[in-house]
């Protein structure tokens, strides 16, 4: 009964910077890999980027160098630093959480980057 709820999307220009937040709730962190997903109308979802319970990180080339993905002390919440960001880095933003390997979704939060 992993609970997942994203925060921290909106609106910002071309080259600004955002900051996603993902917080878990029912679990005593057990929780293994964390990850952002985002999908674009008309697009398919993709993984943008994972970070272990070991803290090792993975990065879609098309956002490496500019996102950064992190995890707090006790394992529980997931962010996303988003510099420079572009156009085509509007979609829909998931968290994604392992457990027993199974997975849980959050609703997603919506990120515009206007040019």
């Amino acid at each position: 009964q992993v609970q997942l709820v994203e925060s921290g999307g909106g609106l910002v220009q071309a080259g600004g910077s955002l900051r996603l937040s993902c917080a878990a709730s029912g679990t005593r962190f057990s929780i293994n890999t964390m990850a952002w997903y985002r999908q674009a109308p008309g697009k398919p979802r993709e993984l943008v980027a994972t970070i272990t319970s070991g803290r090792s990180t993975v990065y879609a080339d098309s956002v490496k160098g500019r996102f950064t993905i992190s995890r707090d002390n006790a394992g529980n919440t997931v962010y996303l630093q988003m510099n420079s960001l572009k156009p085509e880095d509007t979609a829909v933003y998931s968290c994604n959480a392992i457990q027993y390997g199974i997975n849980y979704w959050g609703k997603g939060t919506l990120v515009t980057v206007s040019s």
